[in-house]
């Protein structure tokens, strides 16, 4: 009897300790996960009876938290919101997205930093308050980006301060009305995102600046041309034959050079001309020369294949590996199982504007209490040395050649060296896609760019890239 009693302490005790570890491990070690899972709806319930803080954009909100008259107490208002929408996101019953997500233990007050004020807040009885998050975007600029993207056309800007990574624009259209996602109706929010999912080219819960993957077309020879120069066996005296057309390695198939540019004029050619009319056989002949492994490795150095927040999600661009010959010809001019975001092609012509070194992308500029004080400011960080001074020196001379001389013509600025690339990458069973990348000034890089239309013809495309990408850049210099 005795030891049955015991037996039975021991199951108890054990039964015990284990409800004591699991609560113990859900409240100490578990609960961050569980907050932070978009699944949790009951941390999202929580949260919107209480008062979020803003994002904020030039110290006005582009997102914020309003009294209401139900039981939720709050309700999110978004401002400008079809301006905003894929870099706030959305905040909502069923979820969040962009933003609203990354920022989101800041926003709702659960943040670390904000522990002590939160104490206060519950021992006060005060109302509970989420801090604000500034960004780097400069209203301005986002808005001119926003204006050169025509209503119906698929595309992304991206502009960036070379210096730090801060962010200083990004759109992209198609967008959509954030205040249509924020009500406090879940039938209605359901319905309302099948709409919008239903649209060609949207998805409320991407950005398409980040996460949408692209063909780079011939914005990537600044790529292939890094690694030329990195692997020391070409200089800016190298000659490369130009032929007209080049036999793909085991194929029968011949890639051409641009049928109506100024490729024609010369049998060889070196970087600076072989860059301003960007000829395909040229890059083509320098990457098999150069390997699938240099090339890879100068892609990473500039930021693919490289996981990355700014904090907001971004979809690392990719170099395909163990490719075959003719392959690795087409992904050298930007076609074949290479892909880029805006994002990432931006990055290359930063890396290139600040002497070889590539700083981290970041759209946070400082994060408040209610209070007003400084939680978190990011200072800029290096994410790569992306090639040497020297490379990068040639590739600017050689970028703005691509300007003056060359087929990024209409990004001239009067009085101004301006570098850029411009780029075209076919897309099968559908339009091009149409690139300009570059920075200015030239000398002294304020500001990088990159500037993609999807599914466009090559005239349309011409219009709505390199002549947008002035516009913008000079926006930056008139300031």
């Amino acid at each position: 009897m005795n030891q049955a009693i015991r037996n039975s302490w021991v199951v108890a005790l054990a039964m015990f300790a284990l409800i004591l570890g699991s609560l113990t491990y859900v409240q100490f070690f578990a609960a961050e996960d569980l907050n932070k899972n978009t699944d949790n709806r009951r941390s999202i319930y929580r949260d919107f009876g209480e008062n979020r803080g803003s994002i904020l954009v030039d110290g006005k909100a582009v997102a914020e938290s309003v009294p209401s008259n139900d039981e939720f107490n709050y309700q999110r208002v978004y401002n400008n919101p079809e301006l905003y929408s894929q870099l706030t996101g959305f905040f909502n019953l069923n979820g969040t997205s962009q933003l609203e997500t990354a920022m989101n233990e800041e926003l709702s007050g659960n943040s670390p930093q904000q522990f002590y004020d939160k104490l206060v807040q519950v021992f006060s009885g005060a109302q509970s308050q989420g801090a604000s998050v500034e960004l780097t975007i400069d209203p301005e600029l986002q808005q001119l980006a926003y204006d050169l993207i025509p209503d119906g056309q698929k595309g992304s800007i991206v502009m960036m301060d070379p210096k730090t990574g801060d962010v200083l624009a990004m759109v992209s259209k198609p967008t959509y009305d954030t205040n249509a996602l924020a009500v406090h109706d879940t039938g209605l929010i359901e319905s309302t995102m099948a709409e919008l999912t239903s649209i060609p080219g949207l998805s409320p819960y991407i950005n398409p600046a980040t996460e949408s993957l692209l063909a780079p077309g011939s914005v990537f020879k600044l790529v292939d041309t890094a690694a030329a120069l990195e692997s020391g066996k070409y200089d800016a005296d190298s000659v490369i034959p130009n032929p007209q057309e080049f036999l793909l390695p085991g194929t029968n198939t011949y890639l051409p050079n641009f049928v109506t540019g100024a490729c024609s004029s010369r049998s060889e050619a070196d970087f600076a001309f072989a860059l301003a009319q960007s000829c395909n056989t040229v890059f083509a002949q320098v990457a098999l020369e150069l390997g699938q492994d240099n090339l890879a490795a100068q892609a990473e150095k500039f930021g693919f294949d490289t996981p990355l927040t700014i904090p907001t999600p971004v979809v690392p661009s990719h170099f395909p590996d163990n490719e075959d010959q003719a392959q690795l010809a087409l992904s050298s001019i930007g076609q074949g199982s290479v892909t880029a975001t805006p994002l990432q092609v931006a990055m290359i012509s930063a890396a290139i504007a600040n002497n070889g070194e590539q700083m981290t992308p970041n759209l946070v500029r400082s994060v408040r209490a209610p209070d007003l004080s400084v939680i978190d400011e990011p200072k800029p960080t290096k994410l790569n040395t992306s090639i040497s001074p020297d490379t990068a020196r040639q590739l600017t001379e050689w970028m703005v050649g691509v300007v003056d001389n060359g087929s990024a013509s209409a990004a001239r600025i009067p009085g101004v060296k301006v570098a850029g690339k411009t780029g075209t990458a076919e897309v099968e069973g559908r339009g091009d896609n149409a690139w300009f990348t570059g920075f200015a000034p030239a000398d002294d890089p304020q500001v990088v760019i990159s500037v993609v239309m999807e599914d466009v013809d090559l005239t349309t495309g011409a219009q709505l890239t390199t002549p947008s990408a002035q516009k913008l850049l000079e926006a930056v210099l008139n300031k």
